[in-house]
């Protein structure tokens, strides 16, 4: 009889076929859609947060950074050192805005020719600052790194996500865990652009690998409001939009108005602002001009990386912006790109991804500018994780923990200590 009955007790537990089982309990329910995101996220956020502690030990056990210039390199605390050189103009843009006054000659004999001056620095992330600072309360530095943070796990979610589609989910969960621990990652939770940019980059990419073409159009719009160098992610929407009209196929399934409207949106933001700087400042150069006279950045087809190159080769330091040991990382990361590009090229990723990774390349080689912080320059060619993460998905799980464990305690050194307190971020 008792058997009968714990027989018809089990059978009632049962669901019977398309019934719904119970919930045991209250657990966080999380949409079907971000529950992919999970462990990728989670594992940026450990690998990360790890990484900010070391380079806070670091600051403290070296205590330089008390003797240096609060806006260059040095604070109260060691937090403040994350708001320091671009972080400090960021934050005078949220607070007073932009003042495109004519440029204003410096005297001769110096290395900047004119007088430095805030519209050098993108609206995007400035006025994300301000606008998070005015519904929050916080702080503009706050804010500023509030941005960043989130900023920050927008653009891991997005790695993921390309990375996943091409490689399957255990890469795409490496690859955003990779985001965390490379050379320059140091600026993703600091008052820099780059986590909104690559935010923005990757899942415009993603768009694009989707056919969603107002939506890669809308993103690259704003991430020409955010760095001059979203000329390269420009340029890639607009090449894969040219090559998807080109084909007939293509046209037939995707139409035509899609890709039209991405290829012509794409640039607007940057055009709009660099032309409101020229309009501003009297001349429709200015902001070229600036970059080249006020920060010794211009675009002069790697004849500054070479002599980089070929000054640390034989030990002498006889070139602009010399940094001994960010320049020594910078030169390592440069002998390993062609067999970073070799390796995501043997995937063979979509038009979209190769075209952004080789012109954002070309780019920050081609251009005389900071070589300590080539890492930093890099930062958003995320296209070039995906070859490192698919042959890792191979690994064990610990065999991925040792690695992750090892690489973020290191990058509080090599990737925040080095760029922050060495060099010039």
């Amino acid at each position: 009889m008792s058997t009968a009955r714990s027989d018809a007790a089990t059978d009632s537990a049962i669901p019977e076929q398309g019934q719904e089982r119970p919930p045991r309990g209250r657990r966080l329910a999380l949409p079907d859609g971000l529950r992919p995101y999970l462990l990728p996220l989670l594992l940026y956020g450990v690998t990360k947060l790890v990484g900010l502690t070391v380079f806070a030990w670091l600051l403290e056990w070296a205590d330089d950074y008390h003797k240096k210039n609060p806006r260059f390199g040095g604070g109260a605390h060691w937090w403040d050192v994350l708001a320091t050189w671009d972080g400090w103009w960021y934050l005078q843009v949220a607070e007073k805005g932009y003042d495109p006054r004519p440029l204003e000659p410096l005297p001769p004999g110096g290395l900047f020719t004119v007088q430095q001056n805030s519209v050098a620095f993108f609206p995007l992330f400035p006025g994300l600052i301000r606008g998070v600072s005015e519904s929050t309360g916080l702080g503009l530095y706050g804010s500023a790194i509030l941005v960043s943070v989130l900023a920050s796990f927008v653009a891991a979610a997005g790695i993921y996500a390309v990375v996943a589609a091409l490689a399957g989910v255990r890469a795409g969960t490496i690859a955003a865990g990779l985001w965390a621990v490379v050379p320059g990652a140091g600026v993703e939770w600091a008052v820099y652009s780059e986590s909104l940019f690559v935010a923005i980059a990757s899942w415009c990419c993603y768009c694009v690998m989707k056919r969603r073409w107002v939506a890669a159009g809308l993103l690259a719009f704003l991430a020409g409001l955010n760095r001059p160098t979203s000329a390269a992610l420009i340029g890639a929407v607009g090449l894969a939009a040219i090559v998807t009209l080109a084909r007939r196929e293509s046209r037939r399934e995707h139409g035509v108005a899609g890709p039209v409207y991405a290829m012509l949106a794409a640039p607007l933001g940057l055009l709009t602002y660099i032309a409101w700087v020229g309009l501003s400042m009297g001349d429709l150069t200015a902001y070229f001009t600036l970059q080249r006279e006020g920060w010794a950045h211009y675009f002069d087809f790697g004849k500054y990386t070479l002599d980089v190159l070929g000054n640390t080769a034989v030990g002498h330091n006889q070139y602009l912006f010399a940094f001994s040991v960010p320049d020594l990382f910078g030169v390592q990361i440069v002998l390993a790109l062609p067999f970073l590009v070799a390796l995501m090229l043997r995937r063979k990723p979509p038009l979209v991804l190769v075209a952004y990774a080789l012109a954002s390349i070309v780019t920050v080689l081609g251009t005389q500018q900071m070589f300590a912080n080539t890492g930093r320059y890099l930062l958003p060619v995320f296209p070039l994780l995906l070859a490192p993460a698919a042959a890792m998905s191979r690994l064990k799980w610990p065999s991925l923990a040792v690695f992750f464990t090892t690489a973020s305690i290191a990058s509080g050194w090599y990737a925040h200590y080095v760029i922050f307190e060495l060099g010039i971020p």
